[in-house]
């Protein structure tokens, strides 16, 4: 009587388990950008990078939210080049965003975002109602 109890219990636990497996199965990542938004994206990225590797700080400024970082004192593209530009888009970290791979992310208010992870900077893209724009330059902790 012992065995065919424990049948009958492991018969339940087995059928329960296959209606669940649904729920534990893989859904598809938050992590993946919608069509519309990867393809403005890829044709930002494109011209970001064109102009990373010529080396264009105004290009690469004209494609930058200003002022950068809600800093007043980096309120226009002259301001960008010497004070950001110059210092954090070395030619170690201008090939490294011309290679990286953009990481996408959607914040709580649905604020479509890349980061590219360089060393100990990550460089911020977000979406903006001008398009893509270099949003952030932050440590990577």
């Amino acid at each position: 009587m012992k065995a065919s109890l424990v049948a009958l219990l492991l018969a339940l636990l087995l059928a329960l388990l296959s209606h669940l497996a649904p729920a534990f199965a893989e859904t598809p990542k938050s992590t993946d950008a919608p069509p519309v938004v990867q393809q403005e994206f890829d044709g930002f990225i494109k011209k970001f990078r064109t102009a990373l590797k010529a080396d264009d700080s105004a290009a690469v400024a004209s494609m930058t939210q200003l002022p950068f970082m809600a800093d007043a004192s980096i309120s226009d593209a002259s301001a960008f080049r010497a004070k950001i530009y110059s210092g954090d888009f070395t030619a170690r970290n201008r090939k490294c965003i011309q290679r990286g791979k953009a990481v996408y992310a959607r914040d709580g208010a649905n604020k479509d975002s890349y980061f590219i992870f360089c060393g100990d900077l990550i460089f911020t893209f977000t979406r903006t109602a001008q398009g893509f724009l270099l949003s952030e330059i932050g440590m990577n902790d």
